[in-house]
């Protein structure tokens, strides 16, 4: 458990104001300068660099534990891929969900090739369980990544590729592209893979995925981090 963290000016602060500023930036189109201000008006200095460490930190935790908390998702999947600016290079995000929009798993990857659908195959396998059927696009990596699957692991995990069978994964990455807007971009892959990820969590507790959630949205943050 992570009680106090030290800023740049050696300032030590208590678990709340780290989860509220932490959430803050996760949960809404905030940079981290807007949410700095935002502390400010809450009687809370605290320096945006400050923040951005604290969402770096947390990340590993609130992705491990939301791993565990995480409720069952069905068995028929979504499964697409998009485009995240990086230091002025394109990266792919990864991503699938259920028939009914729940997240399944996520991955960052620097290429679009046949290792990248086969390591978020894996993830998301490994993660949940095999499904039944996974539906995909025209992509030639995605549709090698689950037929090598198949093969190697004597499944009969079903391929279908439906025109609009992705709309709601493709509703997902619409999703994480507004929500990252207003940010001044990712100034490196590991930034962007850890506000990513927090950013993906908190979505899965607004899709009300964990077992036993808070009261609130923040309450059910506050039990994933801590």
């Amino acid at each position: 458990m992570i009680l106090k963290l030290i800023n740049t000016k050696g300032h030590c602060y208590p678990k709340s104001i780290i989860l509220q500023a932490v959430y803050f930036k996760l949960r809404f189109t905030l940079s981290y300068r807007d949410v700095e201000e935002i502390m400010k008006m809450r009687g809370v200095s605290v320096d945006h660099t400050a923040i951005q460490r604290w969402v770096f930190k947390f990340r590993p935790l609130l992705e491990s534990e939301m791993k565990k908390r995480k409720g069952r998702v069905g068995a028929s999947w979504r499964l697409d891929e998009t485009y995240i600016k990086v230091k002025g290079i394109w990266c792919y995000l990864y991503q699938a969900t259920d028939k009914l929009g729940n997240t399944v798993d996520f991955l960052l990857t620097r290429k679009r090739q046949r290792m990248s659908a086969w390591s978020f195959l894996i993830k998301a396998i490994n993660n949940n369980y095999k499904p039944r059927v996974i539906n995909i696009d025209k992509s030639g990596s995605n549709t090698t990544a689950i037929k090598v699957y198949n093969k190697r692991s004597f499944s009969k995990i079903k391929i279908r590729q439906c025109k609009y069978g992705n709309n709601i994964v493709e509703q997902d990455h619409l999703f994480i592209k507004w929500r990252i807007q207003n940010g001044l971009g990712f100034k490196s892959f590991e930034s962007a893979r850890r506000t990513l990820s927090g950013i993906q969590v908190v979505d899965m507790l607004r899709k009300n995925q964990m077992i036993g959630p808070g009261i609130t949205m923040f309450k059910s943050f506050c039990k994933v981090a801590g």
